[in-house]
């Protein structure tokens, strides 16, 4: 019985997906010549004003396309020619390595903060001073002091992770059940090991949920912050191949994005779920 509501969602997802390729493949297909014109010219001019194609590549192009990056996803022919498979690592590492900074920093704060009023309403002013601000604007800062692109990018996936797992963490701490703690208080249980043992598994779920929003805001900004630096990444290559009016690869590389930025979120969304227990 648990299946049925999965294959029908399943069966109802696959429908919407078949119509909207066949909408886009009806809204980019060719109507057929449209003028006559010197052959070299026609040449220049392309198929959009000799066939009246749209200059929106359609389904069956991109399909082509992403078949050819797939049989070569880590070829290297230079600085602007990379494979995606290569370009998806670079983004893959600055995300992982600026969002681990984040869990290590975010979570023993959060502990700090969520365990005491008085850090609470102490620090509670700076931050929210600091969360409004997007994570771009300390670029140019991060660029001018660390001199590095590709570290200049991790800090501020570090800036973006940082603050859902800080307040997450801060109010699935401050909202573990009194009578708990009061238990383990009279069981005189020190207060290292009541975080651990009776605070940090009442407010993993919570943590858990900062931490996959934290995620899914650190894969958004790392593609504007490698368009902005350059170089390597899924972000440069969005940007570089605008540059180059490949419209194919912009649409393959927004797909690929898509993906990656819905398997993170799995699975963090599959870590939460085994932490979380009926009460």
């Amino acid at each position: 019985m648990s299946a049925s509501p999965r294959l029908r969602a399943a069966v109802v997802s696959i429908v919407i997906f078949v119509a909207f390729l066949a909408a886009w493949h009806l809204a980019t297909r060719g109507s057929g010549p449209v003028a006559q014109m010197d052959p070299e010219y026609a040449k220049l001019m392309g198929a959009t004003a000799t066939q009246g194609k749209s200059a929106m590549p359609g389904p069956l192009d991109v399909a082509a396309k992403l078949y050819e990056h797939l049989r070569r996803p880590f070829y290297d022919n230079g600085p602007n020619d990379k494979g995606l498979g290569i370009q998806l690592a670079y983004s893959i590492a600055r995300v992982g390595l600026g969002y681990l900074l984040a869990v290590l920093v975010a979570l023993p704060i959060g502990f700090v903060i969520g365990m005491s009023p008085l850090m609470n309403r102490a620090l509670d002013p700076f931050i929210q001073v600091l969360k409004p601000i997007s994570p771009l604007a300390w670029m140019p800062l991060a660029l001018y002091t660390i001199k590095d692109s590709s570290v200049s990018a991790i800090f501020v996936i570090f800036i973006c992770s940082i603050w859902p797992m800080l307040l997450n963490t801060v109010f699935g701490v401050a909202s573990v059940r009194k009578e708990w703690v009061n238990v383990a208080r009279t069981l005189e249980v020190g207060t290292i090991r009541r975080a651990f043992t009776v605070i940090l598994p009442a407010a993993a779920p919570t943590i858990l949920t900062g931490m996959r929003i934290s995620i899914g805001i650190a894969w958004l900004v790392i593609v504007a912050a490698e368009m902005l630096v350059g170089g390597t990444g899924i972000g440069y290559f969005v940007w570089n191949e605008w540059n180059n009016l490949s419209i194919t690869n912009v649409i393959i590389a927004i797909l690929l994005i898509g993906i990656v930025g819905m398997l993170l979120d799995q699975i963090l969304a599959r870590f939460t779920r085994m932490v979380t227990f009926p009460e």
